[in-house]
């Protein structure tokens, strides 16, 4: 296999030997070139060979000799080099599984691509990865690895993602473990099935293993989920009964290894009705992705933040920030924090009732344009109208039901402001009179 090169950028080491767009990239250093793994970690020698099959047929080899780590100049069809590996699981939680019919394409697609957890952080289940694919992560030392277990009992794992192989997968972490390779852990807790003693002897399990992180959050059910395994919700009961395992484990490791390893996303405190851990508890955020410690976060930021303005009240405009359920009381809580340098700014914050989704669905990244426009349309919100940049697609344009940004600016009749999720932007953001 070899990949075909789309571009070479001009001055580049490749440009300057001749490379040419619709060469292929046949090998280097005698290492077959599959994939954007392989060129990355072959690429960074100062020496390199490589071995070129040019637009006319031709095989040639090009010698260069550069910097380590200076890139090589070549540019592909795609980051991947190759197409995305999708999701060989069919998991009783599975999200995607629970969307409405009718939304964009790649909102169904799921991926499992060791790939993506090495560019971008994505979690990978194990059970896509062959023999060649989990030796080259080790020869590479790819890390930090990110890997959905959930459960450790491989044949509870087997029946969660309806995949008979799942429970051997679970042999590639401990392979990934005894190479040294750094692991971060997800698990997302079902009441009755993957909690309670299971959820002690998976945690259990990867202590034995030294992973670096386990964060644990609660399944999230649409009402789409006819024909679907049943699954209940997580109550202030079971919320509090899980919490409690979770910070069992975790003051015990912080004992024992001086960290705390395992955490417990937002979701279940605020479910619980427990206070949100300070900062110092989660030990510099090591599972945000996974929704672990975002309310702290954005607190501690707002505080900072506000240390390096002067009282002002001369500042007297009036906006709206926009927010799902969940984090409502938390978020108006911190927000009035601004109140203490800029008491004249009004700041009204709504929380959107996520009835596109339904079911449990409450966190903010899923909050929809439709919900906004439905919910607020009427209401005087002000001078602006503030989101964060999660309720939107990468590209910042669109939400999850492909109403687009300028759809709730056109409805609202109002300027609509997308902050990044931080703190510091969503103080600068308030305070600014547009």
């Amino acid at each position: 296999m070899a990949v075909t090169i789309k571009d070479v950028q001009k001055s580049s080491c490749a440009y300057k030997k001749g490379i040419a767009p619709g060469d292929v990239l046949i090998s280097i250093n005698g290492n077959e070139i599959v994939d954007v793994l392989d060129y990355r970690f072959y690429q960074v020698n100062s020496k390199l060979e490589l071995i070129i099959k040019t637009s006319k047929g031709d095989t040639k080899k090009v010698k260069i000799k550069k910097q380590e780590y200076q890139e090589l100049g070549l540019e592909f069809d795609s980051y991947l080099m190759d197409k995305e590996h999708s999701c060989r699981n069919k998991c009783i939680f599975c999200f995607i599984d629970q969307l409405p019919k009718g939304m964009r394409d790649t909102l169904y697609f799921k991926d499992d691509d060791s790939r993506l957890s090495f560019l971008f952080g994505n979690y990978i289940t194990l059970t896509n990865l062959t023999e060649h694919e989990i030796s080259r992560i080790i020869k590479m030392h790819i890390s930090p690895i990110n890997v959905s277990v959930h459960t450790t009992n491989p044949e509870l794992r087997c029946k969660m993602m309806n995949n008979r192989f799942a429970g051997q997968a679970l042999e590639a972490l401990r392979r990934f473990a005894d190479a040294g390779l750094s692991i971060n852990c997800q698990i997302v807790a079902c009441p009755g099935i993957n909690d309670g003693d299971e959820l002690r002897r998976t945690v259990e399990d990867l202590e034995k293993l030294n992973v670096e992180c386990v964060a644990v959050v609660p399944v999230g059910l649409t009402r789409y989920r006819e024909g679907l395994y049943p699954l209940t919700p997580y109550n202030k009961e079971t919320a509090s009964q899980t919490l409690d395992i979770i910070e069992e484990y975790g003051n015990k490791f912080k004992e024992k290894y001086g960290r705390r390893i395992v955490y417990a996303a937002d979701e279940f405190y605020i479910k619980a009705g427990r206070n949100i851990p300070n900062p110092d508890y989660y030990e510099g955020y090591p599972a945000l992705e996974n929704g672990v410690g975002l309310v702290a976060l954005l607190k501690e930021e707002v505080e900072f933040a506000l240390e390096d303005y002067e009282t002002d009240s001369n500042l007297n405009h009036r906006v709206t920030v926009a927010c799902g359920e969940c984090t409502y009381e938390h978020l108006k809580n911190t927000l009035s924090l601004i109140n203490t340098k800029f008491p004249n700014i009004e700041i009204n914050v709504c929380k959107i009732k996520n009835n596109f989704f339904g079911g449990e669905i409450d966190v903010t990244g899923l909050v929809t344009g439709q919900d906004l426009i439905a919910q607020l349309k009427g209401k005087d919100l002000g001078d602006k109208l503030i989101i964060p940049s999660c309720m939107l697609r990468f590209e910042g344009d669109i939400f999850l039901d492909d109403t687009s940004l300028d759809d709730v600016e056109k409805e609202l009749n109002i300027k609509v402001c997308v902050s990044d999720n931080s703190g510091d932007m969503l103080v600068s953001e308030i305070i600014k009179k547009d």
